[in-house]
């Protein structure tokens, strides 16, 4: 079992783990040698997940979610198997999180007269030095 928080916790069963060939470092390593990790979670059809989880969790999941409601994560940061697949998890454990908070409600609040007046008075007085940098009209053809 994998902690989220303290009500919420993945079983590993949930995860698929594909391993690929990677490049980046290593030199030869990385033409024989399968260390990059493709992690899957089924975000639609998880039981681990709580409701409210769940939708929040649609809707941060960006790119990583696909239309089937699994989350995909690719790590190949490493050389190592086993810590791109910790990063990987991590960074699944991270997006969880993040659902599993609920976001601070927006208190819709009003400018103040003061600032009200202070932003009008600062368009009047830049209007009047706009005025004040001389134009003149150009001369009448009647004159």
């Amino acid at each position: 079992m994998i902690s989220i928080t303290d009500e919420i916790e993945l079983d590993e069963v949930e995860l698929k783990f594909d391993f690929v060939r990677s490049g980046g470092p290593g030199g030869q390593k990385v033409n024989k040698t399968s260390s990059a990790v493709v992690l899957r979670f089924n975000a639609l059809d998880s039981p681990s997940l709580p409701e409210y989880v769940r939708e929040r969790l649609l809707l941060i999941g960006g790119n990583r979610l696909g239309t089937d409601g699994v989350i995909v994560i690719h790590s190949r940061t490493h050389r190592s198997q086993r810590r791109n697949r910790d990063e990987a998890v991590d960074r699944l454990v991270e997006l969880i999180r993040r659902a599993a908070e609920t976001p601070v409600k927006r208190k819709p609040t009003r400018k103040s007269r003061a600032s009200v007046k202070k932003r009008l008075d600062e368009k009047k007085r830049r209007g009047y030095l706009k005025r004040s940098r001389g134009f003149k009209p150009p001369p009448d053809e009647t004159d």
